[in-house]
Parts: C-alpha cells; structure tokens; sequence
C-alpha cells in the first residue's frame, strides 16, 4: 500500500490542522515542530524516539508533542501504520489552556504518551467530525472538544484544572432554557448559550452539568427529539419537516436520534 497523507484546515478554528496519513515505507527523520501535535495510531505501530528514549504507539494510545521537541518516527514492522494528528499553533493551544484551566499564563508544555484505548476512540470519533465537516461550531464538537483537551492537558500536566463547583443561577437556567426553545428549529452553539450567562464555554459546561445533570448538548437533543414527538403525533407535517423544524438538518440522523431515545423509528411514532 503506497504512502499518503492528506491535511485539514478547520475554517472556524485558525489554528487547528488535522493531518491523516497512512505510511509503510516512509520515516521521519529527527524533526521538530513549532505547533503542538496529538497524535493517534489507530491501526499498526509507529517507533517513536526522542530524548534518547523509544517508545511504541498504537491503537489505544495517545501521543502529545510540545513545540521543539526533537523526535522521530518510524513504522513497527513491514505492515504499516495509520495515524490521525491534531495539530494546535500556539495561539490556539494558549487561548484554549486558559479557558479551561483559568489561568492566564501559557501551558507548561512536556512530551507525553496515554495508554487510554476509550480516551483515544473519542479523539477519533472528534476528528472524523471535524474532518468531514471542515468546522468545530456545533455544541457536540464544541463541547468534545473543550472535554477532551481538559483531559489531555491535565493529565500532562501541562495545566491545573479549575475548581468549578456551583450552579447556574435560576435566571441564567430560565436564560437557556428560553433561548433553546425560541431557536429549537436553529444552529445553537456553546459559544450563544454561554454567552447568556457572561461564562467561558468551559465554565459553562461544568454548571450546566451541575444544574441539569446532563451535558447541554445531550439536553438539548432530548428537547428536540420530544418536541418532534408533538409534532408528528398532529400528523400536519412529513417527518423531514418535522426533523428540519427541531434543528435536523440530516433527516438520517434524525431517525437514528429518534430510534435510539424511543425504541421506534419516526414513522411509528
């Protein structure tokens, strides 16, 4: 199988590259970079040396490479190896350490290897989304991603989590819940709905989890999938009106969605 790669720039994220490659033959020579890379094997094993130390990563680990740290890389064994790669400039790794650590001081910054097999399975969920969508502005994606780099960080040490303990207060929760009913049927980001509560997105999420005991994301799905429920039990409206008025642009996630939270496809409803 010949050697490929391919990059992915996010439009509404500057800042973030995601590389998918495929190597057989191909080796990287000692190198650096001058962005922060997570790196994720998803089949075969990649020989990873730096410091004078080498190290095997595959399926179920996750490697975190800080600005000039020297290293290389090369396949284990004649088969081959996939790698996926989350590529942060330094602005962005800074802007988004500070949301979610509080902190207003830049990561400190060490290589890093994971043996997380379901942390690395949700990093590549993350990065097909955001590769096939070419954006991050989704509440899901927005959220994931905000989650995940709190992990990462933190369990490098790179960043000290916030201690963020408390609720949304009765008016910011009236606050939410108003604007996702008024804009049911429209993209609602992370960035509006925390935005209605003067909060940083991650601070956001950790009240709003506190409130509801579910992540926005998840409550807002079962406010739309129940809003659907009295649509289609009037019978006025065709299931792909019914799905695109609850904010369903893809009427085949919608029917998955709906099968999943109610046993029965819509059309059984």
């Amino acid at each position: 199988m010949s050697d490929r790669v391919h990059y992915r720039h996010i439009a509404d994220m500057p800042g973030l590259v995601l590389g998918a490659a495929r190597f057989s033959t191909f080796s990287f020579d000692r190198h650096f970079h001058l962005d922060y890379h997570i790196g994720l094997v998803t089949e075969g094993v990649q020989r990873i040396g730096f410091q004078g130390k080498s190290t095997l990563a595959g399926p179920g680990s996750i490697s975190l490479m800080p600005p000039g740290q020297i290293h290389d890389g090369v396949s284990e064994g004649a088969r081959g190896y996939t790698l996926r790669t989350f590529r942060l400039s330094h602005d962005l790794l800074s802007q988004m350490a500070e949301e979610v650590s509080g902190v207003h001081r830049g990561p400190e910054l060490t290589c890093a290897f994971l043996e997380d097999a379901q942390l690395a399975a949700q990093l590549v969920r993350l990065f097909d989304v955001m590769q096939a969508s070419g954006e991050s502005a989704s509440l899901p994606v927005q959220s994931e991603w905000l989650r995940v780099l709190d992990i990462l960080l933190t369990r490098s040490r790179a960043i000290t989590p916030q201690n963020l303990g408390g609720a949304l207060s009765p008016v910011h929760w009236q606050r939410v819940r108003d604007y996702c009913f008024a804009h049911l049927g429209e993209k609602i980001t992370l960035d509006a709905l925390a935005a209605l509560c003067d909060l940083g997105r991650f601070q956001f999420l950790r009240q709003f989890k506190q409130t509801v005991g579910m992540t926005p994301h998840a409550w807002l799905l079962r406010l739309r999938l129940e809003h659907a429920c009295a649509l289609l039990a009037r019978g006025s409206q065709t299931i792909a009106e019914v799905a695109q008025g609850v904010g369903f642009y893809d009427q085949s996630h919608f029917n998955r969605a709906f099968r999943q939270a109610f046993g029965v496809a819509p059309s059984s409803y």
